[in-house]
């Protein structure tokens, strides 16, 4: 039998999604839970594979067992034997076609910036610090330029291994909350580093060091050593994978507050 998963995780003591040798990851420590529910090795596939330090409101899995198990049970079975960074939200049964990365139509990433002079205490590793202020309005015009479907060459990591650069992209708002600026990012797809190249840029418009015109001037080099510092892992998240309603896959929101 196939089944889903939507699990919520904090990554900023492992070093990424994907197995290493090695080092703690987010993968390892999930399949081993669901081991010990299923009594027997459990290998999943991921939407999309996070890097040391990003945290997931809403990763998508699927995997495949033979062992016979209610979904509460591998719900609660699996949050039992599961680090207390990672939680499963939802388990469900699906169509033997379902991929957790294949079958996606579009994902949301949302960057969040701590902007006041002092540096976080408790919110250390689950967002970004900025001390210079950041002037949001400008960020927005920016973010505007990079909307629709492009080259993102100078968004992307140089080691990025997509065999495309072109994505479309949705949705890219910046708002600010109190002290926090927070970022929202939605795509048919996006390149590695993407989100946090993207957010490099718009924090250097928005402190004033480069022209609002700059992010579309990067877009257009399509060059990434011609674009902006890449902005901390910390406070990335992954907040929605989607697809075909077809699939049964909820749409979980964040907890309420939380930015």
């Amino acid at each position: 039998m196939r089944m889903a998963a939507v699990i919520e995780y904090d990554g900023s003591g492992f070093s990424g999604w994907q197995r290493q040798e090695g080092v703690r990851t987010v993968q390892d420590c999930v399949e081993e839970a669901l081991g010990q529910v299923a009594n027997q090795p459990v290998r999943i596939t991921v939407a999309g594979r996070t890097d040391a330090g990003v945290h997931a409101c809403a990763q998508v899995i699927h995997f495949d067992s033979d062992a016979i198990r209610s979904e509460y049970a591998w719900l609660r079975g699996t949050n039992s034997n599961l680090r207390r960074e990672i939680a499963l939200l939802w388990v469900g049964a699906v169509a033997d076609d379902f991929h957790a990365r294949f079958s996606a139509t579009g994902r949301e990433y949302r960057y969040v910036i701590l902007n006041r002079s002092v540096r976080p205490s408790y919110l250390a590793g689950r967002v970004t610090h900025e001390y210079r202020p950041l002037d949001v309005a400008r960020m927005q015009t920016a973010a505007r330029q990079l909307l629709g479907t492009h080259d993102f060459s100078s968004y992307r990591a140089v080691q990025c291994q997509a065999r495309s650069p072109v994505r479309e992209l949705r949705r890219l708002d910046v708002e600010r909350r109190g002290d926090l600026v927070v970022m929202t990012a939605a795509a048919n797809g996006f390149l590695h580093h993407m989100v946090r190249n993207i957010a490099g840029v718009l924090m250097a418009i928005g402190a004033g060091e480069r022209p609002e015109s700059w992010a579309r001037a990067v877009l257009d080099a399509r060059d990434r050593t011609l674009g902006g510092i890449t902005a901390q892992a910390d406070g990335l998240y992954l907040t929605a994978v989607d697809y075909p309603d077809r699939y049964g896959i909820p749409r979980l929101s964040p907890v309420s507050g939380l930015w």
